[in-house]
């Protein structure tokens, strides 16, 4: 029996800050903070076990990085509930972009992934 696509019942918001006390433009250190909020629209429980996360700058330089939980914790998320953390990225351009997924596992044990959709970095004004 195949399990209902639950990644596609997983709403993920993205609010992106440019961090300037944090950044050194003139040594190319640009910093970004981003709230996520994950929200469970499935009929069951779900658990974020992992994340993996394509970080893109203005040059093209691509990081990879992929990791259990987010900031520390696999968030057990019931359902219509939402669960909101707060972490960060540095890139070398005041503009880039991140994307990925969270690996999660339903009440009965099945894996699957939610995509996070792509959303863009950009220190004020940089975008024209």
């Amino acid at each position: 029996m195949n399990s209902p696509d639950f990644g596609n019942n997983i709403e993920i918001c993205i609010e992106t800050a440019y961090l300037p006390q944090q950044s050194d433009p003139a040594g190319k250190r640009f910093v970004f903070s981003y709230q996520i909020t994950i929200t469970n629209h499935n009929p069951v429980a779900v658990q974020l076990l992992r994340r993996r996360w394509v970080i893109t700058d203005g040059n093209q330089q691509v990081q990879e990085v992929e990791g259990e939980g987010v900031v520390g914790e696999t968030p057990i998320i019931e359902p219509d509930q939402s669960y909101r953390y707060t972490s960060g990225a540095v890139l070398a351009t005041s503009v880039g972009s991140m994307q990925g997924y969270y690996q999660m596992r339903d009440e009965a044990g099945e894996k699957f992934r939610a995509p996070i959709p792509t959303f863009t970095l950009a220190r004020p004004n940089a975008l024209h």
